[in-house]
Formats: structure tokens, sequence, C-alpha cells
């Protein structure tokens, strides 16, 4: 076997799939940093599924480096709860926590790669921020599109699943996003944005 998932010492990288635990929030647009990560598993063979930080965890290879996987369940506003746990836990500096988020600015389906920046109105990346004490992380945005009309509720829309070629779209663009993380990683900031970045 060429490859193996896992891999005993210590993640020197820290991957965080943003999105709502339960039912009632699978395949919606808020929930496409989950989505992520199923392909993640897919492609891995990981398992995102130990209970460890406020999370759902596994680690995976990623060239030579080892990836703590993480899926926080402490809904999408307390996100930072689970990182900074697991930051502090292995001395992770911000600049090796990448992050996977929906985008409501962005066109459904289009990826944007971000070095840092800020959390642009979305709360998992709020909450982040405020627990790291910093905005210096990577982060994978993934656009879901934003609502058909100006008085459209947001949290609705976020809330809500898109259907048949938005659907479709998102799931390829999960691909993509993971693919996306991969590429930072090994590559770097600059290679990833110019690869990604529609």
């Amino acid at each position: 076997m060429l490859f193996s998932p896992k891999k005993t010492g210590a993640p020197d990288w820290l991957a965080v799939f943003l999105g709502n635990p339960g039912p009632r929030y699978t395949g919606t647009r808020h929930n496409v940093g989950f989505l992520t990560a199923e392909k993640c598993e897919r492609d891995t063979g990981a398992q995102i599924r130990r209970a460890r930080f406020k999370a759902l965890t596994d680690q995976c290879r990623v060239g030579d480096h080892t990836v703590l996987l993480m899926k926080p369940q402490t809904y999408m506003n307390l996100s930072g709860d689970a990182v900074i746990q697991a930051v502090s836990f292995y001395k992770l500096p911000p600049e090796r926590v990448i992050v996977v988020s929906d985008d409501v600015s962005l066109p459904n389906g289009k990826l944007r790669i971000r070095a840092h920046g800020s959390a642009g109105g979305h709360n998992g990346l709020k909450s982040i921020i405020a627990r790291l004490g910093s905005d210096r992380f990577p982060r994978v945005k993934v656009g879901v599109g934003a609502p058909p009309h100006p008085d459209f509720d947001m949290a609705d829309w976020v809330l809500g699943a898109p259907r048949n070629q938005d659907a479709a779209d998102l799931d390829a663009a999960a691909v993509r996003a993971w693919e996306a993380v991969k590429s930072y990683i090994t590559d770097g900031a600059e290679k990833t944005m110019n690869r990604f970045n529609g």
C-alpha cells in the first residue's frame, strides 16, 4: 500500500472543515466545509470520527506533512473553541491552520484561496480569529452564492440546501477545495492561489 492515511506523531498542520453538526444541517450551504471533509476522507482513507478537541478528528499525510483533520462539533459560531484547543495542544502557529468555509460573496462553486484576512461576516471565521487572536491563517473559501433577492433572510439562505445544478456544482467545488488544501500545504500560498482562484 503506497499511501497510509495514518501517521503517529504530532501534526504540523491543522485542516479545519467548518459546518454545523447534526442531520438537520447535512447538505446545507453552510456545511460545505463538512462536504469537503467527505472528499478528503474519500481521497485519503481517513475517517474523521475521533472525538477530541470539541471536534471529530483524524490524521493523514499530505506530502511530507502530517495533518490533523478537524470537523468542529461546537456549531459554527463557536468553531474557534475547537481550533484553539488543538492549536494550543500541538503548539501550531496560525499560519499552519487552514480553514475551509462557505462564502456568500462568491458565485456558487467558485473557490477563493487567501493566506489571511478578515472574517468577511462569517461567524465561524470570526470565532476562530477571536480565539486565535490572529487573522493570519489561510483559508479556502467555497462560494455558495448570494440570496436571490435582498429581502431574503441570510440565515435561511446558508442553512438551506442547494438544488439540481447548484448542488452538483457545490459538490464538485468541495473536491477542488480539498485539492486546494493539499496544494497549499505542499506548494504554498502563491502557487495555490494562482491555480485555484477563479
